[in-house]
Formats: C-alpha cells, structure tokens, sequence
C-alpha cells in the first residue's frame, strides 16, 4: 500500500522540504517505530501539536551509538525536544522477570531486539543535552512518568531518583501528555518559559528555590532519607498514590541533594468532546511509509482495534494504568467511535473484522460517580475494592448500545471484545451480549490467585467472584450452543504469596481441570503498590511486614507451582 509522505509526521529532511519548511518547532524522540495510530503516544502528541500550529518532526528509534547523526538530522528545533523511551518502560521492554534479555520488540520493525537503550529516556536526554545544551528537553511517556519521584529498579535493585536527576531533563510531562505538551510549547513561544514551569499541570522539574514552591505542597521524604530507610520510601508511595488519586490535587515536593522535585497537579479530566477531538485528527492508521513492507508486531496487535475509554477505576496493586492515565473514565462518544470504524473499513486489507471494542478496562465505559461531589473528596485507589463503591454508576447501557450499534454495520462481520474486563463488574445483560456476540472463542480474565489474602494485596475481587462468573459463562455457552473457553491469567511470587498460596492454586486449577497457559512471575515496574511492598518488605496502608519472595530460586519456586500436570 503506498502512502504521500506528506499526510505523516516528517521522519527525514527531505520530508519537511515537501512541506516547505524552514525551521522545525518541535523535535519527538521515541524509542518505538513510528506507526501513525491513536494507540501510539508519539503519533497522538505530534498531531495535537500539529493541530496547535506547530510544526513537529518526529525521530523513531535513532541510533544512539557513534556520532549521533540521528540527532542531529534536524538541527535545534525552534521550541524543544521531546523525549518518550516508548509505549514501554525500556527494562520491561528489554528484560523478562528472571531479568533474562528478551529476543524482541515487538514495537520494532519485524520484531528485532535492540533497537533502544536501557533507560532508553535518559541515554537519549544525555545526548541531546550535550549537543544542544541550551534547548529544552521534555521528557514524557510510561517510563518517564512512573518514575517521577524516587523509584525502585528491580533491574539495578536500587532505588533511584526522579528520572529528571540522571537524565537531567528540564521538565517532565506525566500522565497522558496532550494538554500539558501544547501548554509548554504555547509558553515557550510567548517567551514565557522558563519562569511558567510552576505554572504548567501534570509537569515535574528540578528547582532549587525553596521559596517558589506553593506554601500548602505535601513534602515528602528526601531521596536521600528513602536510601537509609525503607519505611519512608513506603511512606512516600502511600501520599503519593493517594494524592494521584484525587481530582483536585495538591503539589508533591521531594528534595534530593540541593534541589526539589515538584510535581504539580494533574489537569482535571478531560471531556467527552476533548477526548473525541484528538481521536478525530488526520492519522493514517499505518505505520510510516519508510518501514515499507516491514512486519511491526505492536501494530499488528491492535491495528483493528478501537480504544472507546481511558483511564481505570479497578486499583490494581501492580497496574500503572490509573497512576499514567487517570482513575477517573474519559469516554469518547459514540459518534467518534463510529467514525473510526468508518475509517478502518475504508482501508484496502479490511475484513469486516474488529480485534478489540476495548479500552483498559472494556467494561468500565461510561462508568462515573452518581454524585460526582462525592468523587471530588475521594481518594480511593479503587472503586470496586474491597467493595463496590454505592456511588458508582453500573449502567451498562451506552456500552450495550454501543454493542448493538456496531453489529449492525454492514461493514462489520464480527466485533470482539478483545481488552481485559473486570467480572466483578457485571450484569447479566452486559454478560451475555458479550459472551455470545463478542467473544472470538476464547475469553481472557485475570484473577491472577486464589488466595484471599494475597488478592486482598493485590486490590483484586475474591477467588468466589470468579468461580462465579466461570459457572455463568458455561452457562450462557451451553444455553447458545457455544463451545468457547474462559481463560484466567495468574501471577506468582506477588508480594504476600507464599509457597502455601501457590500449592492452593496448584490444587484448585487441577480440581478444575486448567493447564495454566497465561501465567506470569511478578515484575517489579517503577511506581506500584506491589513494586513498594516488593522493595520494602511493608504494606505502605497498614505498616505491616509482607511476605517476599526475592531471590531468584524463591521465585521460580513458586512459577513451577503453574505446572503440577508436567
């Protein structure tokens, strides 16, 4: 399929003399390919800031090795550099949980490995700062965002500073990035930079001028006192999620050597008709025409699919869905999700076929507090544990109608739900549309354990939520004349699991007959309750010691529990 240069973001040169350019605005350096989809971070921000007026260059995956020419290809832009490591952390993306090299990358052409560093945001940083010492960096992305403040690294086994430290960035977008990346880039052409950083939302920088910071910041404990003790790292998780997970926030400070991180607070949530006008920009559901006939494993996986939501309610120990994209769900009308299907039917290898009518949690759309006063004094991590909060909305309706609508298209031979759903937030209607329209054959679901316990840890419902909704998914199969599986996902070695809780589940999988295929050992990511309670030893909430399983034979101990049947 051949594509006009000229409808992606510039990638070369030659590409921004077709648009008769001069000058570049703003430079994007990313470690995954360029794929011009709203699933991908940099193809979102570069068009909103294309929509501003500006005009955006983007650098996929350059090399970092030797004289640095993919640096260098566009000069000193006229605003600054933007710097995202990817859709991944880079150690996530690089290392499985036994810290073994992965052999891939799926966000690479024909899913080669090594096509970005280790701590892929800070080795770009270091090389832009040392060629264009003078220009702004703004650093953004999953990895740049969980690691805002002091973090453990489960790679190096240390925690480290704010990413802002070693990278030596000049300011941090956290979260999704739009508003925030077109205020800085709004600021620095008025000449209002660098005296506006306090003024931006959902940034983070280095100051050391104690007297800026606002008088009612929440001071956490230095990096340096997290070092000498692992209480008040645990501490510092616990305001700082608690305070993520409000919608009017309060300013986090933490000092490190002379300086101060500040964190200001997040923007209030978009709305329908902001979300639905980023979705509605020119991209070409492709990657750019310079990969050719290149196969991209991550574009593969999702170029069929249409994201309707964003953020999580659900509070998973282990997730950073809520901490990057908000507690709080930000819809999309039905009309945009319409269109985009509209648009992907339009494309030549089209099949009538959707992967994924999803979001992070596919069935939390449209989901919000009845009163939503009583979201604004909320700082629950979770709106569904240890009980479904009486203020949430489960109307299930507009999704169903969603559903419905999408069936009918002539265009559309199935629509599958292909995004994890949460069975504790269920209705009988919502299930069987699902599981008799919108399943294709295999239903995953993710109880992740049996135990109790170590599910209460994890902020995931009780093992007797799923037996549950197991026995009414075999139900409506039999009742359809189905013959689809349920598949659980489950993890081990999560802190507070112990070689007892893993002979518990090796019992109660055999009882059921399962021959656990989706089963993972917990990693460690920047910034998570269970990464806190991983490195500390200690439930931030209660203070209470938690069970670890650290070492490497611990841990396998327990993954080889999954296996009883070899």
């Amino acid at each position: 399929m051949q594509h006009d240069l000229k409808l992606f973001l510039p990638t070369t040169r030659k590409e921004t003399e077709l648009r008769g350019w001069d000058e570049v605005d703003i430079v994007f350096f990313t470690g995954d390919a360029y794929i011009d989809h709203p699933s991908f971070g940099a193809a979102v921000l570069g068009r909103v800031l294309e929509a501003a007026g500006y005009r955006v260059a983007i650098v996929p995956q350059p090399d970092w090795h030797g004289d640095f020419r993919n640096f260098k290809k566009f000069g000193r832009p006229r605003l600054y550099f933007a710097v995202s490591a990817g859709s991944m952390d880079s150690m996530v993306n690089h290392y499985t949980a036994a810290k073994r090299k992965r052999s891939d990358d799926a966000y690479t052409p024909e899913g080669r490995a090594g096509a970005r560093p280790d701590y892929c945001t800070i080795t770009y940083c270091r090389i832009l700062k040392s060629l264009y010492p003078d220009v702004p960096v703004i650093i953004g992305g999953i990895e740049a965002s969980m690691r805002r403040l002091t973090h453990y690294d489960y790679w190096s086994d240390k925690l480290m500073p704010s990413i802002l430290v070693d990278s030596g960035a000049d300011m941090l977008v956290y979260g999704m990035g739009e508003q925030a990346m077109t205020d800085i880039a709004d600021k620095l052409a008025n000449g209002q930079w660098p005296t506006a950083k306090s003024q931006i939302p959902q940034t983070a920088y280095l100051t050391t001028d104690k007297s800026a910071i606002p008088s009612n910041a929440i001071w956490l404990a230095s990096h340096e006192e997290t070092l000498r003790d692992k209480r008040k790292h645990a501490e510092n998780f616990r305001l700082m999620e608690i305070e993520s997970n409000k919608i009017n926030q309060t300013t986090l400070v933490q000092p490190v050597g002379n300086q101060y991180v500040v964190v200001n607070p997040s923007y209030p949530p978009m709305t329908t008709e902001q979300l639905d006008a980023i979705y509605d920009l020119p991209y070409q559901y492709a990657p750019h025409p310079k990969y050719k006939d290149k196969r991209i494993p991550a574009y593969d996986m999702i170029k069929w699919s249409v994201c309707m939501h964003r953020g999580c309610f659900g509070g998973c120990s282990f997730c950073t869905i809520s901490a990057h994209q908000g507690k709080q769900i930000v819809c999309r009308s039905k009309a945009s999700i319409l269109r985009q299907i509209e648009k992907l039917s339009q494309l030549p290898d089209w099949h009538g076929v959707l992967s994924d009518l999803g979001g992070p949690s596919a069935n939390m759309y449209g989901m919000r507090g009845k009163d939503l006063s009583v979201c604004e004094k909320c700082a629950r991590a979770s709106c569904l544990q240890p009980a479904i909060c009486k203020n949430l909305n489960q109307d299930f309706g507009p999704l169903l109608d969603i559903y419905r609508t999408v069936d009918k298209l002539p265009y559309v031979k199935h629509a599958f739900v292909g995004s994890g759903i949460r069975y504790d937030l269920m209705s009988d209607e919502y299930a069987h549309q699902l599981i008799t329209r919108h399943v294709s054959g295999r239903l995953k679901v993710a109880p992740e354990h049996c135990s109790d316990e170590v599910l209460k840890l994890m902020r995931k419902p009780q093992w007797a939520h799923y037996l549950r909704f197991r026995d009414l998914f075999l139900r409506i199969n039999k009742a359809a004349g189905l013959n689809q599986q349920l598949i659980p996902y489950f993890i081990s070695s999560h802190p507070g699991c112990t070689n007892r809780d893993m002979s518990l589940l090796a019992d109660e999988t055999k009882r059921m007959h399962y021959r656990p295929e989706q089963v993972q050992d917990f990693t460690p990511t920047p910034m998570t309750l269970s990464t806190t309670m991983f490195y500390t030893g200690i439930n931030p909430y209660t203070g209470k010691p938690v069970y670890v399983a650290r070492t490497p034979e611990q841990k396998k101990q327990q993954n080889k529990y999954f296996f009883w049947y070899k």
